[in-house]
């Protein structure tokens, strides 16, 4: 009786190791770089609970490309799809919360990275 609740206990401690051996696998570095595979998200903004805009980055060396998609329950569209920056330039920093969305309109409207003065 007490190999069979030995073996009992061993079993449960195995079945139990799994979930906590695939966590510290998918933090580690390889296991990050694996399930990021050949797609990564860029940027993402909720618009709402149920809605937001995401850019990703999919395909590798020329055939890199970023598309824009928006996302809601019903399902998803793509919005643009552009060519990204050079892998050592990435694009003006993003607004800051504090700043309007007036004011942030404002600035993709004129062309300028930069905020205007006041």
């Amino acid at each position: 009786m007490n190999e069979g609740l030995s073996a009992i206990g061993w079993f449960i401690a195995v079945v139990a190791l799994i979930p906590l051996a695939l966590w510290v696998f998918k933090r580690s570095p390889v296991g990050a770089r694996l399930a990021q595979g050949p797609m990564k998200t860029v940027a993402s903004l909720a618009l709402s609970p149920s809605q937001k805009v995401v850019t990703i980055e999919v395909g590798q060396g020329d055939e890199r490309r970023w598309l824009v998609l928006g996302v809601a329950s019903g399902g998803i569209t793509l919005l643009y799809s552009l060519t990204p920056p050079p892998a050592g330039e990435m694009p003006a920093t993003p607004a800051t919360p504090a700043e309007g969305f007036a004011q942030l309109l404002s600035r993709i409207k004129t062309g300028r990275g930069e905020p205007r003065a006041h």
